[in-house]
């Protein structure tokens, strides 16, 4: 916790979108710590997606079970109405989103309807539950540095939106309702416009975790080549558990307000490549390959951002350096290559899932 956080509040109750995906789990680690009974939203599914918060379940019968997941879905407006009946939330993080950019390429209308509408139904749920309750909801909203597509960096919370995909596209829309519903309605709505925030946890369809999972598979020698998209893309890296601390404290400010989170270091695709490999003893310049299917079709050439509002005002700064990033997700991708080794040795059939996105 930052020297300038308050005391965190007892008995608070949470409700959080997207509980299941990287964000997700370290919030919901980080609330559980400060004495939070975390309610999270699962979508329902023929296989469960619960991985990286199986740690933190316990059997809600048991009496001190402080986590409990709801299945609902930011398309399902009249779903999201019952939970907050239900959950009676003290505050609220929207994190569930279709997030991966070169993905909303392929499917905009659906990014749309998840990450634009979406918002818009939980807003406008919380507006009727607040004034049907007269209870306070605090409400976040998780925005990104997409947004700001290729303005001129460092980018701000004064930096003009230019989004150049439609996830950037469906963030501006979430966000500017978010601004609308505090201005027209009196909610405490709040916006986090967060820069690339990494970790051990991001999925393998990412382009730093491809990096780390194909740089250890390479050294012991599971994999021989990585394909990658445009190597000189500049991006602002922190570490998710950083920035999660940065949607509490936001909402813990006495005024809703909309800040810039960011470490303030712009470092290209190839920096990163330099970085993990180099750990490994070993030049990625033998190993990657550049493949045109991995370029977007309006690319960012640089996002830098400036939190120097969040510092000043809410006393976040980030603590994981940009090598210590890279030095955890290699040191777990390593874990996870040697076990995947020690199968293959054994005589198992050992594959990868899922499509190469990046």
């Amino acid at each position: 916790m930052s020297p300038a956080s308050p005391a965190p509040p007892a008995g608070r109750r949470a409700l959080v979108t997207g509980i299941t995906g990287q964000d997700g789990s370290y919030l919901a680690e980080f609330l559980l710590d400060r004495g939070y009974e975390v309610h999270g939203v699962i979508r329902r599914a023929s296989t469960f997606n619960t991985d990286r918060i199986e740690h933190l379940y316990r059997d809600p019968h048991e009496p001190d079970a402080r986590l409990r997941l709801h299945y609902g879905d930011l398309t399902d407006s009249s779903g999201l109405r019952v939970l907050l009946e239900r959950v009676q939330p003290d505050e609220v993080y929207n994190l569930g989103a279709q997030s991966h950019v070169r993905v909303s390429f392929d499917q905009p209308e659906y990014t749309a309807d998840v990450v634009a509408l979406g918002a818009l139904r939980l807003l406008e749920a919380l507006r009727d539950y607040q004034a049907r309750t007269g209870r306070e909801v605090r409400f976040y909203q998780a925005g990104s540095s997409e947004m700001f597509g290729n303005a001129a960096p460092p980018q701000s919370e004064a930096t003009p939106f230019r989004p150049r995909s439609p996830y950037g596209v469906a963030k501006v829309y979430a966000h500017l309702q978010t601004v609308n519903y505090r201005e027209a309605y009196g909610l405490f709505a709040a916006n986090g416009i967060l820069f690339n925030h990494e970790s051990e946890r991001r999925h393998e369809t990412f382009v730093t975790r491809k990096i780390t999972r194909a740089a250890t598979r390479i050294a012991l020698g599971l994999q021989t080549t990585l394909y990658l998209g445009n190597l000189d893309a500049r991006r602002d890296w922190g570490h998710a558990q950083d920035y999660v601390e940065a949607m509490w404290l936001i909402l813990q400010h006495p005024q809703p307000d909309d800040f810039v989170i960011a470490t303030g270091e712009s470092r290209s695709v190839r920096e990163f490549l330099d970085a993990a490999f180099g750990l490994l003893g070993l030049d990625w310049r033998g190993h990657v390959v550049v493949d045109p299917r991995y370029f977007r079709p309006a690319e960012i050439d640089r996002l830098e951002g400036d939190a120097s509002r969040a510092r000043a005002i809410l006393g976040w700064r980030p603590r994981v350096t940009f090598d210590e990033l890279v030095r955890r997700m290699v040191a777990h991708d390593m874990e996870l290559a040697r076990a995947e080794r020690t199968l293959r040795d054994g005589g198992h059939a050992v594959g990868r899932r899922g499509p190469a996105r990046e």
